[in-house]
């Protein structure tokens, strides 16, 4: 007697943010296997290119992607995706979105602006997404409300606020994601 294996439903997730927010350190916190990263060391070459106001003592950075897996169950496999943050490399986040079911956007209250364009890319896709605030050793000056209204975020979008480098709280980001997608309407078709 043979039996038929199937392989697991697989769904995407993309994760996305500015330069330096935390995306490589989510995709690790919240991996079940050891993420494949693409990080090389930032030279003198990148100096005028990539800005390091606000970043303090980075010294290496994605260049392609960031690859995590988690198994729900055998029957469910949640693949993550981190993009790279610097503009020179967004190109490859329109390969990087195929197929994704919905995105987590991670930014920092310290600079809020690097995270609009991860917001416009998912609001521009009608790909639905959550905010990771990361609090950069639990530094955050800012309310929620005032996050809000600085990313101009509309009211359903789901907003955390936490450490990255946590794995609770990357999995609760992962599942505010989960409830945002159950929450919003099928899709016709």
């Amino acid at each position: 007697m043979t039996t038929s294996q199937t392989a697991p439903a697989a769904v995407k997730i993309l994760v996305a943010g500015g330069f330096g927010v935390g995306k490589t350190t989510l995709v690790g916190a919240v991996s079940e296997v050891a993420p494949l990263r693409t990080e090389e060391y930032l030279t003198k070459a990148s100096v005028g290119v990539d800005d390091l106001a606000g970043i303090g003592q980075k010294d290496t950075t994605t260049v392609a992607l960031d690859f995590g897996r988690i198994t729900v169950s055998p029957e469910l496999v949640v693949y993550l995706f981190g993009t790279p943050g610097q503009e020179r490399f967004w190109f490859m986040w329109n390969d990087l979105v195929n197929g994704a079911l919905g995105g987590v956007v991670i930014a920092d209250t310290r600079r809020l602006d690097t995270s609009f364009a991860s917001i416009d890319f998912f609001e521009s896709r009608d790909i639905p997404f959550v905010v990771a605030i990361n609090c950069f050793h639990g530094h955050n000056t800012r309310t929620a409300e005032e996050i809000r209204a600085a990313l101009d975020l509309d009211p359903h979008v789901p907003l955390l606020i936490g450490d990255v480098r946590l794995r609770p709280f990357g999995r609760d980001v992962l599942l505010a994601l989960v409830d945002h997608l159950m929450s919003l309407p099928a899709a016709v078709g």
